[in-house]
């Protein structure tokens, strides 16, 4: 599904989203002290970048798909590329890697 994003030029978070709910998969919700309450899906845009003397924030999207309690599908697709790789959820942020080191 990525790829086919990709290969049509749509990597920003809505088309994203819009896509992979079309395959079902619904939105991770989370409760008012951090407790899961259903779903399973999260996009959100890019990390900002440092870059030479400010952050930029890339064109793309990152998702996160929970596919079990301790295991996650991880993937963002942006212009020049795009990546699915599998980890296990990060305590304070999910399945999205925490975005200053862990």
């Amino acid at each position: 599904m990525l790829k086919r994003l990709w290969e049509e030029k749509k990597w920003d978070p809505e088309s994203v989203r819009t896509r992979l709910r079309a395959l079902g998969y619904e939105e991770e919700r989370t409760g008012p002290k951090g407790e899961r309450l259903g779903g399973a899906l999260g996009v959100r845009a890019m990390e900002p970048r440092f870059q030479t003397d400010h952050y930029v924030t890339p064109e793309g999207a990152q998702v996160g798909l929970r596919v079990h309690d301790d295991a996650c599908v991880t993937a963002f697709v942006q212009p020049t590329n795009y990546e699915v790789k599998v980890n296990g959820p990060y305590m304070e942020t999910g399945c999205f890697s925490p975005p200053f080191a862990h």
